[in-house]
């Protein structure tokens, strides 16, 4: 056992500044609520992934339900998801009705396989939610996906919790492929608000659904005039003092991501046992480390016991007792075995990384 302190997977990261600024607007008399810090907020994202709209809410989940309804999406549809990804993903819809069908992902980017999603497509299907895991976009290119989508007549929503800051090859910022995009701010985020998620998109009409959806069906706020349905959603201008302080420090997080990946690649490249994922470090920024690890378990038990901690990757969606669905999903299976996430928090010193890699290799040499 190493007196080393331990390192956690991941944490977020605050500062000063986050508690100058929630002082500050304390001081001012806010109502909390939100309301200026919460639109500033907005602003500073829509211009960071370049949409013209921007909706923040109170969590990831529920922008990718806003996002799906706002789009016209109904309970009884049916939306291809991938078999790998964060439950959210298909819960988002499950809980509002529409049913998720569970495809296989690409076994070098884990993000949906496009000739699985082609057979997967019947007269009930209505849009596809692509999860670019990891900040990684599909091998084929998101070209391919909006062709797709667009000889079946079907929607195409992107789930970009673990994409800010990733960017596709023809320049547009991931999320902004389809016609909503949604992103996460939760705690293991590269930046965070605590809890969080925001919609994005360039249709007028979508993002009026979405911030009546959002506040009760409101016509604005403050009034209590409803043209539609809707529920709670609402931010907070306590977050957003937190989130513009943490989007001050986005470009640098995003360049030391792309560090200590290329740290670790360097580290652990003498290792047979582990296998990186592709990533594109031009375009991409990875969110976590994450690997193919042989004899996973053995090696996060052994990791704890030199103060690291890991976290196993998502196991196949469709294999969970919330869903219980038949179906076999190599890629799938195999990350749900093997897949492993590395300590990835973005103030991890070189140091710390390279202690990880030499304890990796103590425990396969």
């Amino acid at each position: 056992m190493t007196d080393r302190e331990f390192i956690m997977q991941m944490q977020p990261w605050f500062g000063d500044e986050e508690k100058q600024s929630l002082n500050d607007y304390m001081d001012g008399g806010g109502f909390i609520t939100e309301f200026k810090q919460t639109e500033a907020f907005e602003n500073q994202l829509a211009e960071y992934v370049g949409a013209k709209h921007c909706i923040v809410v109170n969590n990831g989940t529920i922008s990718l339900s806003l996002a799906a309804l706002a789009c016209g999406l109904q309970a009884g549809d049916e939306v291809i998801v991938p078999n790998y990804t964060m439950v959210a993903t298909p819960n988002s819809l499950k809980m509002f009705g529409i049913e998720p069908v569970f495809v296989d992902v690409e076994a070098d980017s884990l993000c949906l396989d496009i000739a699985l999603v082609r057979e997967a497509i019947n007269e009930k299907t209505k849009a596809i939610m692509l999860m670019p895991a990891n900040g990684r976009y599909p091998s084929v290119g998101i070209d391919a996906f909006e062709r797709l989508a667009a000889e079946h007549n079907l929607l195409l929503l992107e789930d970009a919790a673990q994409s800010l800051g990733s960017h596709y090859p023809d320049g547009r910022h991931i999320g902004m492929a389809g016609m909503a995009g949604s992103f996460s701010f939760s705690a293991p985020k590269i930046i965070s608000t605590g809890q969080g998620g925001c919609v994005v998109t360039n249709d007028d009409d979508v993002a009026d659904k979405v911030r009546k959806l959002k506040d009760f069906g409101r016509t604005s706020g403050g009034n209590d005039y409803h043209e539609s349905l809707g529920l709670n959603f609402k931010f907070t201008d306590i977050q957003a003092c937190i989130g513009i302080e943490q989007m001050k420090k986005l470009p640098w997080r995003v360049e030391r991501k792309k560090e200590i990946y290329r740290r670790y690649q360097s580290g652990l490249a003498h290792i047979d046992e582990i296998t990186f994922f592709v990533q594109d470090l031009t375009y991409t920024t990875p969110w976590f480390i994450d690997v193919i690890a042989q004899s996973r378990d053995q090696l996060v038990a052994f990791l704890k016991t030199q103060n690291i901690g890991t976290r196993v990757m998502y196991p196949p969606i469709n294999k969970q007792p919330a869903y219980n669905i038949v179906g076999e999903h190599p890629v799938s299976n195999l990350i749900g075995a093997s897949g492993l996430w590395l300590p990835s928090a973005a103030q991890l010193s070189d140091d710390t990384i390279d202690y990880i890699c030499h304890s990796i290799e103590k425990f396969y040499c």
